[in-house]
């Protein structure tokens, strides 16, 4: 009788921790799932562009800053009239379809969030997209009154929380992997 209920004990265990690693298992399964959608389908993103956003801005002050190296933006002169047309010409091209994207992604990929609410960060991006669409559409009726968005661009602070959480979740996706932590 001792021999059938000991089976009977064991057998029960060894199912519960059968049944409790599967869960565990699956668990870890769908919050990598999850961690590798944040990775490809926003924090990569949103990484690579505000990266490259801010390279091609720093080749961009190369190659237009005054003898000073400041900006035209932030001089006592004002900007020239050819000055203010390069400034457009790289708006429209280069600038203004590179924070659409990046304002795309947080509209698209919200569900993606680390954080339980809207980073004011992210907030800020939207509005200086949308204030620079304002100022993109004027040039398109011929009016160069305006040349920069009502709302600045957060670039150091977009670049840090772009950079922050993909290294951050690189680095859980890494444990999750099973992978070292090496340095």
């Amino acid at each position: 009788m001792i021999t059938v209920v000991v089976t009977i004990a064991l057998a029960f265990v060894g199912y519960a921790a059968t049944y409790l690693n599967g869960l565990r298992l699956a668990q870890r399964q769908e919050r990598l799932a999850h961690l590798n959608r944040q990775l490809s389908d926003f924090y990569g993103p949103l990484f690579a562009l505000t990266e490259a956003n801010s390279r091609i801005f720093g080749a961009f002050m190369e190659r237009n800053a005054r003898p000073d190296g400041r900006s035209p933006f932030v001089h006592e002169i004002p900007p020239s009239p050819e000055e203010l047309a390069e400034w457009r010409l790289w708006v429209r091209s280069v600038f203004l379809p590179n924070i659409q994207a990046m304002r795309d992604l947080v509209i698209k990929h919200t569900d993606l969030l680390s954080e339980p609410e809207m980073p004011p960060i992210l907030l800020q991006l939207c509005a200086h997209v949308s204030g620079y669409e304002i100022t993109a559409a004027r040039w398109e009726q011929g009016s160069y009154d305006q040349h920069l968005s009502v709302v600045p661009f957060p670039s150091e602070e977009l670049a840090a929380y772009a950079r922050h959480g993909f290294a951050g979740l690189k680095q859980e996706q890494g444990r999750l992997l099973g992978r070292r932590q090496d340095g």
